[in-house]
């Protein structure tokens, strides 16, 4: 996120806006009532794609109510790909566990990499075994996927693309050890080779790793038959190390490439995943809202930022449902800065005049608000102006809030429809005592 403090004047006034959403904000059941909770999210299950969000990365009910919403659209609706904010291999170990695959050989821990409470957290591990204990007992090509967007695991892609060939083509593992010899120096600290090409220290890795995916897709044709899985795997791993690889030289040059880069990698993996899963195929998104609301609604597109809801609407028009989540206030799992421990933390309650301000003044503990619907058009003209809105990462930093977290949108376009829970709590994080007591084949294990 980069918000700004501009303030824009509200065509709609801040009563007017209250009054309209107390028409149209439906009550909803506590989260921990997965059925009735999910129930109500039944409007939505004829898209092929279904956009969660959350204002926090560490909030216990956004993971609550986003695993109710999915255990509804796999149960009763058929989706059959739950794609996440997370890197490609710590998914991966997720995704053997549900999907009762043989895990592969592993040199990595699973989300050790800070944040580790964003997936590393009792709330995701309780939907992981409902999830394990629904495919269970279907067919398996059947199986509900639990697959990662993001791009920050370059080590732990790299280890799995090399231990791939190592087991089907030696020689062609040799080769990708030749061309990932590149980014080696930087494999622990990435962000250091992108400070190397800013000053041309080295010459850049760009051409070997895009070597790297050619390798692998050249394949496709003589192995997907009898190791379809595996070359998918080992594939998606080798672009998420070209994408980091571009990520990484381009973070020094702008926040806006940067982060572009990395969204537009998220939209081709969940591209890719649909495509692999075929023309039917349907899928469940949970991230931040800043990646799944319409960027072009907010100061981020008006900065010149796209993200993977931008084009999500772009590529699949209606058939993408962008759903968004925020809180008043409440406790959050956050660190003061990069790489800081994590700390529970207090959310204020949020700032006069914002969108968050607003539904906590409608009086509903929890709620529902959907302009999606063709006859809610007074509805999305009453957010159809600027106003603040909310935003915390893994980062909270209560003293500058205004400056750290809040951004300006136009809420009717950002979103189809708002989730809101008026007071929150922090997630619960499994830490080391928890790892050592659970199987190897634990996702979570050590």
């Amino acid at each position: 996120m980069h918000p700004t403090t501009v303030v824009s004047e509200s065509a709609v006034s801040f009563e007017d806006l209250v009054a309209c959403l107390r028409l149209h904000a439906e009550a909803l059941p506590p989260a921990e009532d997965a059925s009735a909770f999910g129930a109500a999210f039944d409007r939505f299950a004829d898209a092929r794609v279904v956009l969660l969000g959350e204002a926090t990365h560490g909030t216990s009910e956004f993971y609550r109510a986003r695993a109710a919403i999915t255990r509804r659209l796999v149960e009763q609706h058929g989706f059959r790909v739950i794609a996440v904010e997370a890197d490609w291999p710590d998914a991966t170990r997720i995704d053997q566990y549900v999907r009762h695959r043989d895990p592969e050989p592993t040199r990595e821990r699973a989300f050790t990499r800070f944040p580790t409470w964003m997936w590393r957290n009792a709330e995701v591990s309780e939907f992981m075994e409902w999830l394990r204990t629904y495919n269970e007992a279907r067919p398996s090509a059947d199986r509900v996927e639990f697959r990662g967007l993001d791009i920050y695991g370059l080590r732990g892609s790299i280890a799995a693309v090399l231990d791939y060939l190592d087991r089907v083509d030696p020689a062609e593992a040799a080769a990708a050890r030749h061309r990932y010899g590149c980014l080696t120096p930087w494999q622990h600290e990435p962000q250091e080779y992108g400070r190397a090409m800013l000053h041309h220290e080295r010459p850049a890795c760009e051409d070997a790793v895009v070597q790297q995916v050619k390798a692998l897709l050249d394949r496709r044709l003589g192995v997907i038959a009898q190791d379809g899985e595996a070359w998918f795997d080992a594939t998606q791993n080798a672009r998420a190390v070209r994408a980091a690889e571009h990520y990484y030289r381009a973070m020094f040059l702008g926040a806006a490439e940067s982060w572009n880069l990395r969204d537009r990698h998220m939209f081709d993996t969940l591209r890719s995943l649909l495509q692999a899963r075929g023309p039917e195929a349907k899928a469940v998104v949970w991230a931040h809202n800043s990646h799944i609301g319409n960027a072009a609604a907010t100061e981020m597109g008006w900065q010149g930022e796209f993200n993977i809801g931008e084009l999500c609407r772009t590529a699949y028009a209606d058939d993408a449902v962008l759903i968004g989540f925020g809180t008043d206030r409440g406790t959050v799992a956050a660190a003061s800065n990069w790489n800081a421990p994590m700390a529970i933390r207090e959310v204020r309650p949020s700032l006069p005049d914002s969108y968050e301000r607003a539904f906590r003044d409608v009086g509903q503990p929890r709620s529902l608000t959907d302009w999606r619907r063709p006859d809610r058009a007074r509805l999305r003209a009453c957010l159809s102006s600027p106003r603040l809105e909310r935003a915390i990462g893994v980062i909270y930093r209560a003293d500058r809030e205004r400056q750290s977290h809040y951004f300006q949108a136009v809420l009717s376009e950002q979103f189809d429809a708002f989730v809101w829970f008026e007071d929150t709590t922090a997630v619960t994080p499994l830490g080391e005592e928890h790892a050592k007591q659970l199987p190897d084949t634990f996702p979570f294990a050590l």
